[in-house]
């Protein structure tokens, strides 16, 4: 069963000028910066309430991210939810018809385990689960 927002994923092109917006413009407070090598990333997380905004930059030219932003610019990447047994909302997702990115969690920041839910399920939104590690 999903449980909350996580967090929102925002891809940009360089995360430590987007994230004087949030700290110094919002008054939000940087929580923790980590790289995500399996993903080819650098995430940077702020908390607001139980939500997180996660700006999300590339690593690497073939990452899907750097992909994301030669295409659409910067903005709204992901949505994530979280989940206590990401193995059953996979097969929850697949058994109503929905395609997988992933068809196994993978690692994600912070130790989670994560899969991606295709965009051409959600009508264009990339969905992420997540369960804590």
């Amino acid at each position: 069963m999903l449980k909350k927002v996580d967090h929102i994923g925002i891809a940009v092109h360089d995360l430590e000028e987007t994230a004087k917006f949030y700290r110094d413009v919002l008054g939000m407070e940087l929580q923790g910066v980590e790289e995500v090598a399996t993903q080819k990333v650098k995430v940077a997380f702020f908390k607001i309430g139980e939500t997180n905004i996660e700006l999300v930059m590339p690593t690497s030219e073939d990452s899907p991210v750097a992909k994301y932003l030669q295409k659409k610019g910067e903005g709204i990447h992901h949505i994530c939810y979280a989940t206590d047994d990401i193995e059953k909302e996979i097969e929850n997702v697949k058994a109503k018809g929905g395609r997988m990115i992933d068809e196994t969690p993978r690692p994600g920041a912070h130790g989670a385990r994560v899969a991606f839910i295709h965009p051409k399920s959600s009508k264009g939104v990339l969905t992420e689960l997540s369960q804590k590690g």
